[in-house]
């Protein structure tokens, strides 16, 4: 293991294909690109290119971060899918960490983010209360009435919009999502987790087959 903490990090939860790599406090290399699609594909020479470029190797890693949403569903399924597989395979653990902490890593005080759930709704969350209420998907018109706190900093989505309505400040989100990401993660490495699993928050727009799926044999 090396003298310290080693991280790769990594998010395809919307439509970027974003990796990073931690030692410490120190971001060794980060990378964002945007992508619509295709981050299956990507995803994997982009951590080997944020290694390459560290002089480092997956067998010097402590331990995988992975943003596990809210957002894309394909995008998640494809960065938790991989923060298992390269887990298991290098007996590293995995850490899940919700896009929706990350926006808010940074800022100080009471912190709501936000992002575009599309279809008019808001995926969002407080952060910096006593009792931190869980993710929720919402409409403009049924935010929840829990975050009117003082100096409140409303971080991501319509953050205008947003601050108007809950008397709160904007905040600008200045640290990439996969650093943000490894940072999360880097608190937690002595903590025994579950493995990541992907925070969707609302059901797949995909309609249920009509057909009877077929039997397995045994």
């Amino acid at each position: 293991m090396p003298e310290k903490p080693l991280i790769l990090a990594f998010d395809t939860s919307a439509a970027h294909c974003a990796a990073a790599l931690l030692s410490g406090d120190d971001v060794l290399a980060s990378a964002e690109e945007p992508m619509a699609k295709g981050q299956g594909e990507r995803l994997l020479g982009l951590c080997r290119e944020i290694l390459d470029s560290a002089g480092a190797d997956y067998g010097d890693l402590t331990a995988i971060a992975v943003g596990i949403g809210p957002g894309n569903f394909t995008g998640i399924r494809i960065s938790v899918s991989a923060a298992r597989g390269l887990s298991l395979g290098l007996g590293v653990p995995s850490i899940g960490v919700s896009r929706l902490e990350a926006l808010a890593h940074g800022t100080a005080g009471t912190v709501v983010t936000c992002i575009d759930a599309r279809q008019d709704k808001l995926f969002i969350q407080a952060f910096g209360t006593s009792d931190d209420p869980v993710p929720t998907m919402c409409g403009w018109d049924d935010l929840p009435g829990l975050y009117h706190h003082t100096d409140l900093t409303c971080v991501g989505f319509q953050a205008e919009r947003l601050a108007h309505h809950y008397n709160g400040k904007v905040g600008l989100c200045t640290i990439p999502i996969a650093e943000a990401t490894a940072r999360i993660a880097a608190t937690r490495l002595d903590r025994a987790l579950p493995r990541p699993a992907p925070l969707y928050l609302r059901p797949a727009d995909a309609a249920p087959a009509r057909d009877t799926p077929p039997s397995i044999l045994p």
